[in-house]
């Protein structure tokens, strides 16, 4: 029974790149397939420094190999590449003119990231940094409604997007083009598209800081991401409770595999404290994002309480950190932006 380099390609398809929903195909590792009366030989090849990541593929490739039927034997071989520099990602490129990209992640939605990266973001820019915005989050955008604009994006005669300006920042965001109720009903390969235009195709100037707002998980943007800039760094969003650290512990494992250093991490909702007696309420438990902190050995960057006038000023269109300076939500983003800017001069 003749087997064919389609077969061979397919059955690879369901071996995921660890920390990953993609399969190696999609990631382009697959360089080569030889197929010889039933003796299929595949070679690989992929960037990491981390020896857990070919041993798995090698194992998951020829596991799924040997369920071809007609395969007698199954080889796979993996060419490993030095490692790119940190935070460069598997082969990505820097944009040029900026100085630092830093993604704000988190394992799952509902736990602020959106209002961690757009006060970090202007936190930054008080610090004195030139500072631009990116809204990755394709299917739902909210960084046009947090800084308060609608204003549609131009094009360059090169044919570049033209970011919005507000408060000192760069805005890019599909919340842009879209009205109110339009939705993105939007397939993979042009979710892919316009994050990598988002990118690449924004006149976005002389940077300090890109900040990348990145959606929940660890899908199609992230994996963009990754491939196509080369990141500084990742910052990890979570609450205090269990079940959000589970999925950022898993966000985590992700830049790790793809040799993108984790900055720290942010532990949003953090407490709240009751404005009629001054009272801390640990709503979502206590001390979760410093023990999950210590589990990845990263810093723990900041504590962000539920806040009524953080929430407002969001829903009015200007960051906390911008609206009010003196508040304990603005002076803990002032902390981590000094932080930051120590880490990434």
């Amino acid at each position: 029974m003749s087997i064919s380099e389609e077969q061979v390609k397919n059955a690879l398809k369901s071996v995921k790149y660890p920390g990953f929903t993609r399969d190696i195909v999609s990631f382009g590792l697959v360089k080569s397939v030889n197929i010889d009366n039933g003796e299929v030989r595949v070679q690989l090849a992929l960037a990491t420094n981390d020896p857990n990541v070919p041993a798995a593929i090698k194992n998951d490739a020829e596991k799924v190999l040997h369920g071809i039927a007609g395969v007698q034997s199954a080889k796979v071989l993996i060419d490993i590449h030095a490692p790119p520099s940190a935070g460069a990602g598997m082969g990505a490129m820097r944009i040029p003119g900026i100085k630092h990209v830093i993604a704000v992640a988190s394992g799952k939605g509902g736990v602020g990231k959106s209002t961690v990266a757009g006060n970090l973001a202007v936190a930054l820019v008080q610090a004195g940094a030139r500072v631009g915005l990116c809204d990755c989050d394709i299917y739902g955008p909210s960084i046009s409604l947090m800084f308060g604009t609608r204003e549609r994006p131009m094009a360059t005669e090169e044919n570049k997007i033209v970011p919005i300006e507000q408060y000192g920042l760069r805005l890019m965001s599909m919340g842009f083009l879209l009205d109110d109720t339009s939705p993105a009903i939007l397939r993979g390969p042009m979710v892919t598209r316009y994050t990598q235009q988002f990118l690449r195709q924004v006149e976005w100037g002389d940077l300090d800081y890109l900040v990348l707002d990145l959606p929940p998980g660890t899908g199609d943007i992230q994996l963009t991401i990754v491939q196509t800039v080369a990141l500084s760094g990742a910052i990890i969003v979570t609450t205090p409770q269990e079940v959000a650290l589970i999925d950022a512990r898993k966000a985590a494992t992700m830049f790790d595999k793809v040799n993108v250093p984790v900055l720290g991490l942010i532990e949003n909702m953090s407490y709240f404290v009751s404005p009629s007696d001054n009272k801390r309420y640990d709503i979502f438990g206590s001390d979760g994002g410093a023990r999950e902190a210590r589990r990845l050995r990263v810093p723990l960057l900041g504590q962000i309480p539920i806040d009524i006038a953080t929430r407002e000023a969001g829903d009015r269109g200007m960051p906390i950190v911008g609206e009010d300076r003196q508040s304990s939500v603005t002076a803990e983003f002032k902390k981590i932006a000094e932080n930051l800017r120590k880490t990434l001069p």
